[in-house]
């Protein structure tokens, strides 16, 4: 049997990584108080064509559409700012006291995409929604809170770019001058870029294939059909960002892939050397219209989501990905009588109970096959049990870093490693 294309084994020694990633995003999100929700891995498919739109690549190529049985169609969740928003309406969760809504997901999501240096089908993805707020301070709280999570992590070459993609009316302005800019040239456009034109010309200014083309680098800027509401609101979000001391790039050619945002866009991008192509680490925006498309009440919002592949990338690229302690705090090299192994088991137990990090041989290895896999598994104490050990009621106790050996009654075995562990981290 193969790994399905696309996917990969997150194995131990690595997974250790991925513990350490997720364990500090839920730290940040709880000092900037948002609480963890999780949604269902497959939602009806409605939902991704209404949330994330009809004309996007992940509705169009990218989702994994289970197969039909009966009516209902649904689809492994492409993303999580739709199944997230989806909760909100079905919970009520508007109706709660304390607005805004500020939630945050951690888990996999699925593309059917080609596979890459940290883009794969099966991708893990960390994102926030503040739900329930139009102010532009919650927007540069949220755009904070994913900068404080590379800053926190110790990457140093990254770059925030930011966009505003206005309101309605100024999208709708801003529309009418792309289709009337690319339209003469339509021809020389990828086949996907002219269907865009057609049904949502914002997404050409994002094509891969086109980038290069002379039309791209004249095309209309969104910051030029603004209208006053729009550019005051865009200009807020940047003093909050100047109050909070966060640098940033105006960028007016960023545009979002997905058709639920409005106002403001950002994404954070690694500068650092060798990468790759795709530089992009975050991705988010304002999406004021998204909870009615999906049912529910008037409700602005803002978000983004993080790729843990490539947050884990940027991170061994910076060198700042720490050293995992998968060390052992003792190991029971026992040998012996039924006895020695039942007393053996038992205090394997005690020890685990006192919380030390501990195991013992269960292949029948002599003593020093058994030291040799103490060794290997970085036990920083081993316990000595031998039919003498146990008819007299005590264990040797050895520091595996010092050599040192001691005797050490069985009932007092757990406790004096807990001490000795103590003494070692003060």
């Amino acid at each position: 049997m193969k790994l399905p294309r696309g996917t990969f084994d997150i194995l131990p020694g690595t997974v250790e990584n991925w513990q350490f990633v997720e364990q500090e995003l839920r730290a940040i999100s709880k000092r900037y108080n948002y609480k963890e929700i999780r949604t269902p891995i497959f939602e009806e498919t409605e939902l991704f064509k209404r949330g994330v739109g009809e004309t996007t690549d992940i509705v169009q190529k990218e989702m994994f559409m289970l197969e039909k049985r009966g009516k209902e169609q649904y689809t492994l969740r492409p993303e999580g700012t739709a199944a997230v928003v989806r909760s909100f309406v079905t919970n009520k969760l508007f109706g709660l006291p304390n607005q805004p809504t500020k939630l945050f997901y951690i888990g996999p999501m699925f593309r059917y995409e080609r596979p890459q240096a940290g883009r794969f089908r099966q991708l893990h993805q960390y994102g926030v929604e503040a739900l329930g707020s139009e102010d532009p301070a919650i927007d540069a709280e949220v755009i904070s809170l994913a900068m404080s999570i590379y800053r926190g992590f110790g990457l140093k070459k990254i770059k925030l770019v930011i966009n505003s993609l206005g309101d309605a009316d100024s999208r709708q302005a801003h529309r009418d001058a792309l289709v009337a800019h690319f339209t003469p040239v339509k021809g020389e456009l990828c086949q996907d870029c002219q269907n865009r034109l057609e049904t949502n010309p914002l997404r050409v200014l994002d094509c891969k294939v086109d980038r290069d083309h002379p039309s791209m680098k004249t095309a209309p800027s969104i910051l030029d059909f603004l209208n006053a509401e729009s550019k005051a609101y865009f200009e807020d979000v940047l003093l909050h960002l100047d109050a909070l001391g966060i640098e940033y790039v105006v960028d007016p050619t960023l545009v979002r892939g997905l058709d639920y945002y409005n106002h403001t866009a950002f994404e954070i991008m690694s500068e650092a050397e060798g990468f790759g192509a795709i530089t992009t680490l975050c991705g988010g925006g304002r999406y004021n219209g998204l909870v009615e498309a999906i049912g529910g009440p008037t409700t602005p919002g803002i978000g983004f989501g993080i790729g843990i592949e490539r947050l884990l990338m940027a991170l061994e690229n910076e060198g700042v990905l720490p050293e995992v302690d998968d060390s052992l705090d003792v190991f029971i090299v026992a040998q012996g009588s039924l006895e020695v192994e039942k007393t053996a088991t038992r205090l394997l137990q005690l020890m685990r109970l006192e919380g030390l990090v501990a195991d013992r041989d269960y292949l029948g290895r002599k003593f020093k096959g058994q030291f040799k896999a103490a060794d290997r598994l970085k036990a920083k104490y081993t316990v000595i049990l031998g039919d003498e050990e146990v008819e007299r009621g005590a264990a040797a106790l050895k520091d595996m870093t010092t050599g040192e050996q001691i005797d050490v009654p069985l009932s007092a075995v757990a406790d004096t490693i807990v001490e000795k562990l103590k003494e070692e981290t003060k």
